[in-house]
């Protein structure tokens, strides 16, 4: 398989990891959006939101807990962050491999874009 986030999940791409366990590798995005930009993704390949089932939608959860967790080490948790997941051409989606964006230390406005 060619995908980008799977060959930094085998380290066979450098990254500058935030947080791993079993289940979710965290880095930051080498082109950050935010002050913190960091992207928390499944270490099992899901090629996006559209292909979660029941079988590995427990990851999602799972992501949301480490994003928690990430925002607080990161000092962003009070103020607040946004979480992202860009879904297919139209929404944003530019890896093919489900992940999702922590954003924080500054302001973020709405909409995005």
């Amino acid at each position: 398989m060619d995908c980008l986030f799977c060959k930094i999940i085998k380290g066979e791409i450098p990254s500058k990891k935030v947080y791993e366990d079993d289940m979710v590798y965290a880095f930051y995005d080498i082109s950050p959006a935010a002050p913190v930009h960091v992207l928390i993704i499944p270490k099992v390949h899901i090629p996006s939101a559209n292909a979660l089932s029941a079988e590995n939608a427990d990851v999602v959860s799972h992501i949301f807990v480490v994003a928690a967790k990430i925002a607080a080490d990161l000092g962003i948790a009070e103020k607040g962050y946004r979480i992202v997941n860009n879904c297919g051409e139209d929404g944003g989606q530019t890896v093919g491999h489900l992940h999702f964006h922590l954003l924080g230390g500054r302001s973020l406005q709405w909409p995005p874009g």
